[in-house]
């Protein structure tokens, strides 16, 4: 049989191909489809193997409800959101660094004050140097050059050089970075505690000369930075819902933040989950209804789910801000006694209150300068510049600029990054609690990926496994009909 032109084309283009279907084929479809019938048997390597002949049972849904009826399950999923309250500072990060980068390409006309920077850097380091007796000091007149060249030189070539140390933790193996990371949060050589000492006595010699203002202003200003933050939220998406531009959809959305904050609040006082989730779900339908009682103009679309995107995104930011102005509620009463104790720098990693925030911090190091930043360089590029021009015309400033511009134009980009950094948050944690903590102290720092890891190729209950990888990838299925549906609609209308 002969063959024709195109079907030569054809079995020639398979034949490049082929490596990457049989790739394909043997690392992920198949084994794709073996971890879904495993996940509905009682596979266990220890049990079912060639030295032990052990029957192979098919479980249903058991082990699913077993999942879920677990509490370390929970617990485990429980610590991946935690550790996924850090996105959003991960994502303002991003945003600023692109916006200084952005502005470093404009003009180099920002060398002169970049000098005048540095020498002040270089002298500031010189006096500090006298100060301290200058024994043993190079590394401070060393770090202030270092600090000083590359100031000069990021601004001299454009940006090129800042981009390429923004980016730079990308290209770093993840587990020495990780191993480094472990280094420097050793409670007594670590540099982030030996820092953190000088900064904590002084926090504490504050506290000790004004007790009562510590311990009854700080709970009195996170109250009311609350207050005025829910304020500011109604406000604003009242203004939205009476021009039609937010539906019902979004306001749920947006009372999940408030919802969540209360539930916080009441949990971390000890007044039970009954009460926390009553109370939670209470202020959820109080918020609901004071937007529902509100008529719409007539004429006006009544779209349900109409700015859901932009609202997740602005929940994303307000979630773990109400936390931190709730721990400050929460700490501040004992703030003199902490202080009269002393106030010890943490036992990082080996502290069950302090894993979670110190790989929090070390995520939020590596992912500034990520690919976030990257496509937040590419939206600002996009943005067209007859907008800047209009809004110099008409006299605005840099903050107005930037809330009226700026950031209605890269909605959608932030909207993208979001997603996509919850599906990520969803699926790692493994390597950090490989190398840093092996899932400890007391699970802490279990992520549902290392739980995944941990049962199917330690304790070799492979179904168990695969249940729960399938279950993560019902989580991850549901962000992506997400940002497939609304990615691209409703985020800036």
């Amino acid at each position: 049989m002969k063959l024709t032109s195109r079907s030569k084309g054809l079995l020639a283009g398979l034949l490049f191909l082929l490596p990457n279907i049989l790739g394909f084929l043997a690392f992920t479809l198949v084994p794709l489809v073996m971890s879904f019938g495993m996940a509905f048997t009682n596979w266990d390597f220890l049990k079912h193997n060639m030295f032990r002949d052990v029957p192979l049972h098919f479980m249903g849904l058991d082990n699913f409800l077993r999942l879920l009826r677990s509490a370390d399950f929970w617990l485990y999923l429980g610590n991946t959101f935690y550790l996924m309250l850090g996105l959003p500072f991960a994502m303002a990060g991003s945003l600023g660094a692109a916006l200084l980068l952005s502005r470093v390409e404009k003009g180099r006309r920002l060398i002169m004050p970049a000098m005048i920077v540095a020498t002040v850097v270089l002298v500031a380091s010189a006096l500090g140097m006298v100060w301290l007796g200058a024994s043993a000091r190079a590394m401070w007149m060393l770090f202030a050059l270092l600090i000083a060249s590359v100031l000069v030189a990021g601004v001299s070539t454009g940006g090129t050089l800042y981009r390429t140390m923004f980016y730079l933790p990308n290209f770093t193996a993840g587990v020495a970075t990780f191993v480094l990371w472990k280094k420097l949060y050793n409670p007594d050589t670590g540099p982030v505690n030996m820092g953190l000492g000088w900064l904590l006595d002084g926090v504490a010699g504050a506290i000790k000369l004004m007790p009562a203002v510590f311990a009854h202003g700080v709970p009195v200003i996170c109250t009311l930075l609350i207050v005025a933050v829910t304020i500011w939220h109604w406000r604003r998406l009242r203004r939205l819902w009476d021009d039609s531009e937010a539906g019902i959809a979004a306001i749920v959305g947006a009372g999940v933040s408030l919802a969540a904050a209360v539930f916080f609040l009441l949990s971390w006082e000890g007044l039970g989950a009954s009460l926390a989730w009553g109370a939670a779900a209470l202020g959820l339908i109080v918020w609901v209804m004071s937007f529902a009682r509100r008529p719409r103009p007539w004429g006006k679309p009544k779209a349900s789910d109409k700015g859901l995107g932009t609202e997740v995104a602005v929940a994303m930011v307000l979630i773990p801000l109400f936390m931190l102005l709730i721990a400050g509620i929460v700490v501040g009463p004992g703030l003199p006694a902490a202080a009269a104790a002393g106030i010890p720098a943490p036992n990082w990693l080996a502290d069950y209150e302090w894993a979670k925030p110190a790989m929090m911090i070390m995520m939020l190091w590596a992912a500034i300068g990520s690919n976030n930043m990257i496509l937040y360089l590419a939206g600002l590029s996009s943005i067209p510049p007859e907008l800047y021009e209009a809004a110099d015309m008409d006299g605005a400033s840099p903050t107005q600029r930037f809330w009226n511009i700026t950031w209605p134009q890269l909605a959608p980009v932030t909207f993208f990054i979001a997603i996509m950094s919850v599906i990520g948050g969803l699926q790692g944690g493994f390597e950090m609690a490989r190398a840093m903590t092996q899932g400890g102290p007391a699970g802490s720092t279990t992520t549902l990926a290392y739980f995944i890891y941990s049962e199917g190729f330690q304790n070799g209950r492979m179904g168990y496994a695969s249940a729960a990888a399938w279950i993560l990838f019902l989580f991850v299925f549901v962000l992506s009909v997400f940002n497939f549906r609304y990615g691209n609609r409703h985020v800036n209308d």
